[in-house]
């Protein structure tokens, strides 16, 4: 079975081959056997074989690979059927699906498969009656007994439902799929007669009534007609009293009632509302799976035909019945997802009537406003209760899924209550208010946390989106905030959160922070409520920061204690940091450095202590730790923005930054993070979080990182030569962007473009596959050096051409992002080719090379997805190379299956008369390369 020889395709051997393909344990041998089998499958002798392979005495695994060889060549291999075969395939075929009508059901399902599929590569032409002639074929024949006709009534269902499925799943063009549509859409009136009477006949077993529930479904994917099927959905809803057909029932009802053309709509209302009562007692029985399906439907129709609906202006009742029903569903009893499972349906109704409301003309929306204003302040009040969390001994016996769902709910809860604010208006948040003051204020009726914090939980979900300047309310809110005792961790996390959320609103009002910010602080040194109270203070300080300063030593003072004492998590003392970075920036300048100093000696010292000794797995995450603790203060630390405050305020009088508080701290700290890379050089991630640090201080510093321009370029050259590591590459383009024109700044930034240049050369001399991140960065550098400071290449000490091949080497890579960064190096190199005689010099010697590797990547060797990259690179070849391209793009297409063996000489000819004539819409030229790469794939556009 090593070698394949055409003549070795006998049943004696495809039988060994699945023999070894189930039961020989060495996975090598299986998958031997598994590629031989699909070289048979494609094979002419399969015509043959798989009937021998069907045979009665044949186990079920052989007669499956019978059924699915037979599938694979009518499918995949029609054109090999031998000539004048047809009817004999038609025929036979059909005797194979009768004879396995009894079972076994794989083998049944595959043959119908290859029916099906048989089906649709004649039908119409050669075939126009086929799906009369196969109901007639199973429905017909003499001496049948009553269990046999069964057998053949099931075996005829299966084929009438896998026929569609099979339409959807082949591989059949665009114009073929609508032609097959719209011939099988024709038979369905004889096909729904048949559905119809078999779910009418009383004595019609669960297992038919089952199989014809499935065969509406799919037919129902062929945008057929439903006027001639009202009996057919009456007789479905009759199907929901049976316990084993429900849930086939709901999903057939809720397929056709999806219909956007579903006929008699007006009688469908009556149905769906008629399963009130069996709703009523399924919630009252606990019958989950009941209730779920029952909701299903009267959402599918109030989703699908909402707007169709509320225009019956006659029929207003029944709608406003349908809509109370839904109530009913978002409000089950009980909490979601242990008691209930339907009110999560629901919550995508609530969004469509308010838009079909909303997108009326201004009459009849005012006239239905008036209408549904008082549901939708209903529906707040219902969300709300199911948005209360259970008691307290009842969620401790919850499991881990149960509280995600539950949270993920509220989420979605969240986002509806965000988008009915927008229906309501300020008198939401005025009701939310009264309720909550009535609930803390209330003394003869105590009210429990649940409620309490599922208010704020409401308060905080429209906050978070909706801009509530306008709102009188929210002074009164803050006042209460104090008055809530917070004896349970989630109304804790509440009140933080909904604080956050309110951050934006205390900038415009800083004399209300007084109230809160003493709330946020305390919280602070709860590990329990970590996530939220530190979000909120993020919050406040990035949104606050320049009202802070009366606050700031509260502030500075209960955050380095909690971080000195490892209260929080590493993501939440990061946090903490980007909120401290916020809150010293705004400060007065005088006294900043001081702050700053006292906020970051102690962890200086913890770092020195850690670089005192020897290197180990113990060691490595706190430096880490620490180090991330800088980067993230200095990412927020801007004090470009403070001058741009003080520059509107007091025009004129802003000053350069000559010692910037964080230029003084990296000074001081510089010897210490050296001396940790010593020990450190071969950790990858020791040297990103050192990078973070310089490449997020050079993000807010800019030009005020001059001082230490020197310094770093000596640090990443150390780095790079000792382990080359993205992180490096990224920093210097960072540097280059940022001092690109400050010449006497860029000479130490040249020397070390050189050495990293040098070494990377050496990276892809040595086999570069393992290093595609570094390949990345290497490529967006030299982009980034090309655009910002082109005329170092001018000079010898940076070879341009080294750096081309290296990009012609990194077109060859699988990774997306690296070939994005290549695709941006050559669109931006190419430009170039006038202003650098090393550029042009190189596109003359290995133009052709460059288009030769490009077409290739199109033409298969990368995803599709990137066509539009490597488009700009055509684009700026055609923009700056014109007469170049001419010459060698025919050049490159000239081998016979290249780039792509489904492209043919007029397609290449027709694709270079395109590109040579596209010197201005880049769109268009994505266009013309996205039809290329799909014609090189065999997929016509």
């Amino acid at each position: 079975m090593e070698s394949v020889n055409a003549d070795e395709f006998t049943v004696e051997a495809v039988e060994r081959a699945l023999q070894q393909l189930y039961y020989d344990p060495d996975m090598d041998k299986k998958n031997v056997a598994q590629k031989w089998l699909t070289q048979a499958q494609a094979s002419p002798q399969a015509w043959h074989f798989c009937w021998a392979l069907l045979r009665p005495d044949k186990v079920p695994e052989i007669q499956f690979f019978g059924a699915s060889t037979l599938h694979v060549k009518i499918s995949r291999h029609w054109s090999d059927l031998p000539p004048g075969q047809l009817d004999s395939l038609r025929s036979q075929l059909i005797t194979q699906v009768s004879q396995f009508a009894s079972g076994p059901k794989m083998v049944l399902t595959r043959l119908c498969v290859a029916l099906a599929s048989l089906v649709l590569h004649i039908l119409p032409e050669t075939w126009p009656t086929a799906v009369p002639d196969l109901l007639c074929a199973f429905q017909t024949g003499e001496g049948v007994t009553e269990a046999d006709g069964q057998a053949r009534c099931l075996a005829l269902l299966e084929l009438l439902a896998v026929l569609p499925e099979e339409l959807q799943n082949s591989r059949i063009p665009a114009s073929r799929r609508s032609q097959l549509r719209s011939t099988l859409a024709v038979d369905w009136s004889s096909v729904c007669s048949l559905l119809q009477q078999l779910l009418q006949r009383p004595d019609a077993p669960c297992p038919v009534r089952e199989r014809v529930l499935r065969c509406v479904s799919s037919w129902l994917t062929l945008d057929i007609t439903l006027k001639d099927s009202e009996g057919l959905l009456e007789s479905c809803f009759a199907l929901l009293k049976e316990s084993g057909l429900f849930d086939t029932a709901v999903e057939t009802i809720v397929s056709i009632i999806s219909q956007p053309d579903c006929q008699s709509l007006l009688k469908v209302v009556p149905q769906v509302l008629g399963l009130q009562e069996q709703l009523k007692k399924s919630v009252q029985d606990g019958d989950i799976e009941t209730s779920h399906g029952i909701c299903r439907i009267a959402v599918a129709l109030g989703e699908t035909h909402c707007r169709i609906l509320l225009e019956q202006v006659d029929h207003w009742q029944g709608f406003q019945a349908l809509v109370s029903m839904i109530m009913s569903c978002t409000g089950t009893p009980g909490h979601y997802p242990v008691d209930e499972t339907s009110s999560s349906l629901t919550l995508t109704f609530w969004y469509t009537l308010q838009d079909d409301i909303t997108s009326l003309d201004a009459e009849r929306q005012t006239l239905y406003l008036q209408i549904y204003r008082p549901v939708y302040f209903q529906l707040v009040d219902v969300l709300l209760q199911k948005a209360c969390f259970p008691r307290d001994e009842d969620y401790a016996t919850w499991s881990a899924d149960d509280k995600e769902q539950f949270r993920t709910y509220r989420v979605d809860i969240s986002d509806t209550l965000m988008y009915v604010s927008e229906l309501l208006g300020p008198e939401l948040l005025r009701n939310l208010y009264d309720k909550l003051g009535t609930l803390l204020t209330d003394t003869t009726h105590p009210s429990s946390w649940q409620d309490i914090e599922a208010l704020l939980f409401g308060f905080q979900s429209i906050a978070e989106t909706v801009d509530v300047s306008y709102s009188d309310v929210i002074p009164g809110l803050i006042g209460l905030i104090p008055l809530i005792t917070a004896n349970n961790v989630q109304l804790a996390e509440t009140i933080m959160f909904t604080i956050g959320s309110l951050a934006e609103w205390l900038a415009d009002h800083s004399l209300m922070l007084a109230s809160v910010l003493p709330v946020v602080l305390h919280g602070l040194s709860n590990p329990e409520l970590s996530v939220a109270c530190v979000s909120a203070l993020k919050r406040i300080c990035r949104e606050c920061r320049h009202d802070l300063h009366l606050h700031a030593s509260d502030i500075m003072a209960v955050s380095q204690a909690v971080l000195v004492k490892d209260i929080h998590k590493s993501p939440q003392c990061m946090w903490v940091m980007q909120a401290l970075g916020f809150l010293l920036s705004a400060l007065p300048s005088d006294e900043i450095l001081g702050k700053l100093l006292s906020l970051v000696t102690p962890h200086i010292q913890q770092l020195e202590k850690l670089a005192n000794e020897p290197p180990s797995s113990a060691n490595k995450p706190p430096i880490v730790h620490i180090l991330g603790m800088l980067s993230n203060l200095f990412s927020t630390f801007d004090l470009n923005k403070q001058s741009e405050r003080l520059e509107v305020t007091r025009p004129g009088q802003t000053q350069p930054h000559n010692n910037n508080p964080v230029v003084v701290v990296l000074q001081q700290a510089f010897p210490l993070i050296q001396s940790i890379l010593n020990k450190w050089l071969n950790e990858p991630e020791v040297v990103e979080a050192v990078c973070a640090v310089f490449e997020k201080s050079l993000k807010t510093l800019l030009h005020d990182f001059a001082p230490l321009v020197t310094q770093l370029c000596e640090l990443i050259g150390q780095m790079f030569s000792a382990y080359p590591q993205a992180s490096a590459l990224d920093l210097t383009r960072q540097l280059v962007h940022i001092f690109a024109c400050e010449k006497d700044l860029f000479s130490p930034i040249t020397a070390l473009l050189e050495l990293i240049t040098n070494i990377t050369m050496s990276i892809f001399q040595l086999g570069s596959r393992d290093h595609p991140d570094v390949v990345e960065s290497f490529m967006q550098l030299h982009a980034q050096v090309l655009k910002r400071k082109s005329d170092i290449y001018l000079s010898d000490r940076l070879d341009i051409k080294a750096v081309f091949y290296c990009g012609i080497l990194s077109f060859k890579f699988p990774e997306t992002p690296t070939l994005k960064a290549t695709c941006l190096l050559f669109t931006e190199l190419i430009s170039h080719c006038e202003d650098i005689p090393a550029v042009r010099e190189v596109l003359q010697e290995d133009g052709k090379l460059l288009l030769q590797t490009l077409l290739e990547a199109i033409g298969g060797q990368s995803p599709r997805s990137l066509a539009e990259h490597f488009a700009e690179v055509l684009f700026s070849v055609s923009r700056n190379c014109p007469s170049m391209l001419s010459l060698w793009l025919r050049e490159a297409l000239l081998p016979p299956g290249f780039p792509s063996s489904h492209l043919t000489t007029e397609h290449k000819e027709h694709f270079c008369q395109q590109i040579l004539r596209e010197q201005v819409s880049k769109r268009r030229m994505k266009d013309i390369v996205k039809e290329f790469a799909l014609l090189s794939r065999g997929l016509q556009g």
